[in-house]
């Protein structure tokens, strides 16, 4: 079964993280959310609140595919403030894991250098934020373990993307003809 993990810091836009967890869910992907806070409750951007499955300090974080950034701010920011987030997207930026964040948050991978040379794209304002990447400005943007989303209207689409690099075009559109009838 493929695995990732998908991160909650307080002010996360909810749709950019419920949208992505609900499509993989339904397409047999195993997803945990991690608060990185002190809490397993989390409040978003909208002032809804999630309880995670797991703090970041207690999840043991083995054998996984993919790791997941929602947007949103100040939640963008908090996890990009997160140096022990920050210390794991690199240790799998080096193995390859698949690497997905949506509307601010790329700017965590950017900030990290991991972007260099790649296409990518953001919520319109943080492009300056996605260092030596080229800004795309499209809805959602793949380049090698990266895949980048623009905010909160392409939530669906990069859902459906980060289930078809983990579990193929043919789940994926499955799962998109469930939902889309």
């Amino acid at each position: 079964m493929k695995k990732a993990f998908l991160f909650l810091a307080n002010g996360f836009e909810e749709s950019e993280a419920i949208v992505p967890l609900d499509i993989l869910r339904r397409g047999g992907v195993s997803v945990t959310t991690v608060s990185i806070s002190e809490k397993k409750e989390v409040t978003g951007a909208h002032n809804i609140i999630v309880v995670a499955d797991v703090l970041f300090d207690d999840c043991k974080f083995e054998n996984y595919d993919m790791l997941i950034l929602p947007g949103g701010m100040p939640g963008a920011q908090n996890l990009n403030d997160h140096s022990g987030l920050k210390g794991l997207i690199l240790q799998s930026a080096s193995k390859n894991i698949q690497l997905a964040a949506i509307c601010a948050a790329p700017m965590v991978y950017g900030e990290l250098g991991l972007l260099n040379g790649l296409r990518a794209t953001s919520y319109p304002g943080f492009e300056g934020k996605l260092k030596g990447a080229t800004y795309t400005g499209e809805m959602v943007s793949s380049d090698g373990i990266f895949t980048t989303g623009k905010g909160p209207g392409a939530a669906y689409d990069f859902g459906f993307t980060l289930l078809a690099k983990l579990m193929g075009e043919e789940t994926a559109l499955s799962v998109r003809n469930a939902m889309f009838p």
